[in-house]
């Protein structure tokens, strides 16, 4: 008997938590702790936060009586950026961050545009990771385009907050209707307006022509247009056009137009935006509320980031001599990666203090300002040398916040970067001054028996959670992660490599690393070793030598040396050998960092997350990175991930980026894939990989999920253009992207309920098929899609199940009994691999203007099914031969023009 395990996945993914620490709640029907940030380098102008305020409170209303009188925006913290000069009325933030922002008001890309979006790339319903305005959107009225500020806001919210997706396509902008009419993809239908194509602009206006069907497709042509009319009717929809005076409400089930190919319908299960809405947490409680007199006006609050403020609290506990079982002690790692954070990582102009403790704790230094090298001394030097007494992780945290306010400057904002390996009974005993001190606190779990509070102190304040055993370098990349959240880019520390070595008797190893021209600033590469140094030699691409006397040995006996390349390092691939010279085998790292090249260049950036930060078996989770240069996304990358547990088993993903399986969309920069291979209870830990390699990578200048922008209106039969959308040369378009090399902590997460020893009966199904695209060619249907594999987006399912129907209802809601394709001589490909398929649906009259509708499923060996596909559309087209003849004979509610083989003059301004 096949089966299904929808409602294992639904469960998974609406139960467990968001990893984006956002601090907005719903109180009272009232939004309150939203955070707009403004990027450092946007210069100060009183006007932008004074438009921002005025957005925000149109947004309220607008979205008050869009959600059906249930939620407004209560208050708002905008956060101020250090650049700009200090003023009385502004506030200290307390967790408040740019990295952590519901809003970033940021320039875009040189060459891109200025339309408001929302990265968003999780399943429907899931909540997204910020949206984008550039200031010159929020400075310039740009009305007649998107609508007032307020609508795009809520449009942008919609997106951000519910998970719901935009109700246009501008790849598929027309379709084929049930009607057999060409329809614009929109919500709702009964938006109208005409159809054209733009031939010559001169002089302030522009010549057009109705549009002509393309030969093959029987859609309008690639240049085809649809211009809204200015005055409607419809209401709704606020996903789709919330420009338009009449629309103030989101699609509902009676109004939802379930055809339209848009990502709305392929995410969402061609479910309405409302549907999708009202079954959000915000509106479980949030009943309609009653009375003239409500007050929707937000209040703002006014944040000025400060200097960043971090102090170090280690365990120098009994537990810490322990040996890793690879020759060094927890101690000497924890002290290793310590120190390449206080020399390499942490961001010139920072106060950071130190604390170490195990039954008791000291204040090793109080803040001192990172300002030169001897600086860093000050600090490293204070690392503890040897390990003993118990684990007091309350007094730890204590003296971490006596330690800041020694220095006169205040917990609130300030951040702890805690390491630990053991266990403590006690730590809830501090959890409200924690709280109270209004500080974000980043944990680091050493080993197996780290205390499992650890990770409550990171989720309630905010910070980063990390876990590290087996894997030598967890610690490093650990605290690689943990740069500045000032938006800053330039002094964003970049990993370029972190590799672990055994390296027996007498060996040479080597290896590469690019170092691409969007870096190379503050260029460090290290060696450890855990028994004797070995011998070094290091070239750069122009054939220059660094040998091991060049190499800057610590004085700490934490057995590390590094080399600080002078300048800027050479662009181009360097190579290192390393020569073990001991009796015996040994592990040798090497790890490189990098800043950006100038505080001009964006470099290529990779960051990693997981989907939740705990699963509770059978869930799966979906690991996510994304590449992106500035906010362009970066592609054609291998993305590999790799996931370790407690006991140090490791499985590796190659990520993709292909708009299937647990990826949302294609070509977007992120790169993603389901994780179910659960080995064992506890913490795991994530690491990702980027690689660009031959040349291959380019950047894109496509973002989903953003306000539309509308050419122009008709008005009174004529059309009035907007000012044109800005080009971008196709050279900026596909910008080649060179060789490079990232490496990044995703973080840990939690697992509970998994069996032990990975000993899972199957229980995930195939993934869904997402792509599934049809077409006649002649009198067959020519198939193509994205193969998703035996468990989710993995390995090899054993069949297809194909079945077609002339009436799209009865794929959607009767799949079970629509007419069957014989497919028994279709094997399989393996999971990201393209199928192709054609077969003649031999029980349907094949005419003129036939359409036949096609979806499928995926089934395994156990005879485990997988959710029905998108449903894809097959429409027989042939060309008239008079093709001047009226072809297009649909009202202009139904969104077409008769060719009537005349010219239309518009006006521009």
């Amino acid at each position: 008997m096949m089966f299904s395990l929808k409602v294992i996945l639904v469960l998974a993914w609406h139960l467990l938590p968001e990893v984006k620490t956002s601090m907005v709640k719903l109180n009272n029907n009232g939004y309150e702790g939203i955070v707009i940030a403004i990027n450092p380098s946007v210069p100060e102008d009183e006007k932008l936060t004074q438009n921002i305020k005025e957005m925000l409170t149109e947004a309220s209303t607008y979205l008050f009586y869009a959600t059906k009188q249930r939620v407004y925006f209560k208050n708002v913290s905008i956060l101020i950026p250090m650049t700009w000069k200090s003023k009385s009325e502004y506030l200290m933030p307390k967790q408040e961050s740019y990295d952590q922002a519901d809003v970033i008001v940021a320039d875009p890309h040189p060459k891109y545009g200025n339309d408001p979006y929302t990265l968003q790339y999780g399943q429907c319903g899931e909540k997204g990771q910020y949206i984008h305005f550039t200031p010159s959107f929020l400075l310039t009225n740009n009305s007649s385009i998107y609508g007032p500020r307020g609508r795009v806001f809520v449009h942008e919210w919609a997106h951000l907050r519910w998970g719901v997706f935009d109700e246009y396509n501008v790849d598929r902008p027309f379709y084929f209707s049930r009607k057999n009419t060409i329809e614009a993809t929109r919500c709702s239908t009964p938006i109208t307006g005409m159809n054209v194509v733009f031939n010559e602009c001169k002089g302030g206006s522009c010549i057009t022509r109705p549009c002509r069907r393309d030969s093959q497709t029987g859609l309008y042509e690639a240049k085809c247009t649809f211009i809204p009319d200015k005055s409607q009717t419809a209401r709704d929809s606020i996903m789709f056009m919330q420009n338009l005076d009449s629309v103030v409400e989101f699609c509902t089930a009676k109004t939802h137009n379930t055809e339209a190919p848009n990502l709305q319908n392929k995410m969402c299960n061609h479910r309405s935006t409302w549907d999708v809405i009202s079954e959000s947490p915000d509106f479980q409680n949030a009943t309609p509320m009653a009375g003239t007199n409500l007050s929707l006006r937000p209040t703002f609050a006014l944040l000025r980031s400060r200097q960043r403020v971090v102090c170090l609290v280690l365990d120098k506990s009994g537990s810490m001599a322990a040996e890793d079982g690879l020759g060094l002690s927890r101690l000497i790692r924890m002290n290793q990666a310590a120190e390449i954070y206080l020399i390499q990582i942490i961001e010139k102009g920072s106060m950071v203090g130190m604390v170490t403790f195990d039954s008791y704790a000291t204040i090793q230094t109080n803040l001192i300002k990172i300002i030169d090298d001897s600086a860093y001394l000050n600090i490293t030097a204070k690392l503890p040398g040897d390990a003993n007494g118990g684990t007091s992780i309350c007094n730890g945290l204590k003296k971490g916040f006596q330690a800041i306010t020694n220095s006169n400057q205040s917990t609130s904002g300030s951040e702890i970067v805690l390491l630990t390996d053991g266990e403590d009974s006690g730590i809830s005993s501090c959890f409200e001054e924690v709280k109270q001190s209004g500080a974000i606190i980043h944990t680091i779990a050493l080993g197996p028996s780290a205390a499992k509070e650890l990770e409550t102190l990171s989720n309630m304040t905010g910070g980063h959670r990390f876990f590290a055993y087996k894997d030598i370098n967890g610690l490093i990349d650990a605290f690689s992660r943990i740069s500045s959240r000032s938006g800053s880019i330039a002094q964003q520390p970049l990993q370029l490599e972190s590799k672990a070595l055994n390296v027996i008797r007498n060996e040479w190893v080597n290896g590469t690393v690019p170092v691409d021209s969007t870096v190379g600033n503050d260029t460090f590469f290290v060696v450890t070793w855990t028994i004797k140094k070995p011998e070094i030699i290091l070239r750069d691409p122009r054939g220059k030598i660094y040998e091991t006397f060049d190499f800057k040995e610590d004085k700490l006996n934490i057995q590390s040396a590094r080399l600080l390349i002078p300048g800027i390092a050479e662009t181009g691939s360097w190579t290192y050998s390393l020569h073990n010279k001991y009796v015996n085998s040994q592990l040798l790292t090497v790890t490189v960092t990098t800043r950006a090249r100038s505080p001009t260049t964006l470099p290529v950036i990779a960051t990693a997350h997981m989907s939740q930060n705990t699963a509770h078996y059978p869930s799966p989770m979906i690991v996510y990175a994304r590449v992106s240069q500035g906010f362009l996304p970066v592609l054609g990358v291998n993305v590999t991930a790799i996931i370790e547990n407690e006991g140090g088993n490791q499985v590796t993903l190659e990520l993709w980026d292909n708009g299937v399986g647990a990826d949302t969309v294609k070509n977007d920069g992120i790169y993603s894939r389901y994780f179910t291979d659960y080995n064992g209870n506890g913490r795991y830990s994530l690491k990702v990989h980027a690689q660009a390699r031959k040349n291959i990578a380019r950047l894109s200048l496509k973002h989903r999920n953003k306000a539309l922008y509308t050419p122009g209106y008709v008005e009174n039969g004529k059309i009035i253009l907007n000012p044109p959308r800005p080009e971008v040369a196709e050279d900026v378009a596909e910008a080649k992207v060179g060789d490079f090399s990232r490496l990044t902590s995703g973080g840990s997460f939690t697992v509970s309920g998994a069996p032990p020893n990975g000993n899972q009966t199957p229980v995930f199904p195939p993934g869904t098929i997402a792509d599934l695209e049809a077409k006649f060619k002649g009198d067959l249907i020519q198939l193509s899609w994205t193969a998703s594999g035996n468990v989710l987006d993995k390995g090899k399912a054993n069949s297809y199940i194909i079945r077609i129907s002339k009436c799209f209802l009865d794929l959607q809601k009767d799949f079970h009994n629509a007419t069957l394709v014989n497919t028994s001589n279709l094997i399989p490909k393996e999971a990201g691999s393209t199928e192709h398929f054609e077969f003649k649906p031999e029980s349907f009259k094949i005419e003129n203007g036939t359409q036949i509708y096609v979806a499928i499923q995926t089934v395994t060996e156990a005879n485990v099914t997988s959710e029905v596909s998108n449903i894809a559309q097959a429409t027989k087209f042939i060309l008239p031969q008079q093709s001047s003849a009226p072809a297009l004979c649909t009202s202009t509610s139904a969104l077409s023009l008769t060719v009537f083989g005349f010219a239309v003059i518009l006006s521009l301004f």
